[in-house]
């Protein structure tokens, strides 16, 4: 039996949040099983506290350079994720993706036919340009005028179509709308197709042995709670062999690889900073080994969140101060919340508790929040607020 303690500290372990890694990027998304992304510049933060030295610009670069992609793939979810995973995963999400766009638009889409549709929307983007979800929808809309643009851009976009959402979206400080190109496009090769069905399902056991990897101990239901996939059943019934079981608190079976990191209970965490929507939060359905269930809804309404031995234990956002302007001094005040990767000289990182800290907890809080506000303003500011329990 692993109690939650035990799982929070695999967990953190696992999730690159006990001690923070050597590897690079490319390397940490990649045993990540991607970053979830809908907010553009939260994986910058979620990197940064979890690899030792990480710099904004390599993220950036992976981007530029076509080595990471951000796409639509687990739970119809923007993932940042690497070109070789969304070669490798997406044919094996392609029908939950579809389920999940009909989930939303069904009556809408009752007399498409999705598969009439995909093929317009290649036609549309075979002169390999990219296009809005708006545009691309406007272009087959006189095909299917009753549906609207809205829940044909989607299921263009999130369902039908291998997609990518092209840079300069996703890079460092860089402010820019969403322009969608076909992952073949992108990459140069179409996805990979799903093998010859034999009920072992090898895409899914590749996913479950990736998933345990970056979130193990977890059941089945953990797995299709970050997935979004069906519980993935006959890849599970293929891998009994060389998996190890545990039961939690609740009495539920967990599945684990036998070589994975399960640390000592007692091993001390260290207070992380965690970005909007991060996975090490997101990607359970059992979410209490790392927040409370009172405390649940925080992490599906986009707040930031700060782990305190390994628990969430207080939300935190940036208190706009100044913004710095063209690299000539030009500064202008601002009033609204700042987004990730703008750059404020006086910006201040806030940190509300959900309890009271003791002087230690506080202390430890101050000390990291400096380090990421000067991480947030390339070293121009270090200022940082703990308030009181909000």
């Amino acid at each position: 039996m692993l109690d939650a303690r035990a799982l929070n500290r695999a967990t953190l372990a696992r999730q690159l949040l006990l001690e923070r890694g050597e590897l690079p990027a490319l390397d940490a998304v990649s045993h990540l099983c991607g970053l979830q992304a809908q907010e553009p510049q939260e994986p910058f933060t979620g990197l940064w506290s979890r690899l030792r030295g990480f710099r904004p610009g390599a993220l950036s670069d992976l981007l530029t350079e076509r080595q990471v992609v951000r796409t639509h793939l687990m739970r119809r979810t923007v993932h940042l994720v690497t070109a070789a995973d969304v070669l490798a995963w997406r044919a094996r999400h392609n029908a939950m993706l579809r389920q999940r766009v009909l989930g939303v638009y069904r009556r809408e889409l009752a007399g498409v036919d999705l598969d009439e549709l995909a093929s317009a929307g290649r036609e549309v983007l075979a002169d390999g340009e990219p296009r809005s979800m708006a545009q691309l929808a406007r272009a087959v809309a006189d095909r299917w005028p009753e549906p609207g643009t809205r829940p044909l851009g989607e299921m263009l976009v999130a369902g039908v179509l291998p997609m990518v959402q092209l840079p300069p979206r996703g890079v460092w400080r860089q402010k820019a709308g969403v322009r969608n190109a076909l992952v073949s496009s992108w990459l140069g090769r179409e996805i990979d197709p799903l093998p010859t069905e034999d009920g072992s399902d090898p895409v899914g056991q590749e996913l479950v042995r990736r998933y345990l990897a970056a979130y193990g101990p977890a059941a089945t239901a953990d797995v299709r709670a970050w997935s979004g996939l069906a519980g993935l059943p006959g890849a599970v019934a293929a891998l009994r062999g060389e998996l190890v079981t545990f039961r939690d608190e609740r009495g539920r079976e967990l599945l684990d690889l036998p070589d994975a990191p399960r640390p000592d209970p007692e091993t001390p965490a260290p207070v992380r900073f965690l970005p909007a929507f991060d996975n090490a939060i997101l990607g359970y359905d059992d979410r209490t080994r790392i927040i409370d269930d009172a405390d649940r809804g925080l992490s599906v309404a986009g707040a930031r969140v700060v782990l305190v031995d390994g628990r969430v234990a207080a939300t935190w956002d940036v208190e706009p101060g100044t913004v710095t302007g063209n690299g000539k001094g030009t500064r202008t005040s601002r009033t609204t919340r700042t987004t990730q990767g703008e750059r404020g000289a006086e910006d201040t990182v806030v940190v509300t508790p959900l309890r009271a800290f003791s002087r230690s907890e506080r202390a430890e809080v101050a000390e990291e929040g400096e380090q990421l506000a000067a991480f947030l303003s390339d070293g121009e500011s270090a200022r940082v607020r703990v308030d009181r329990e909000g």
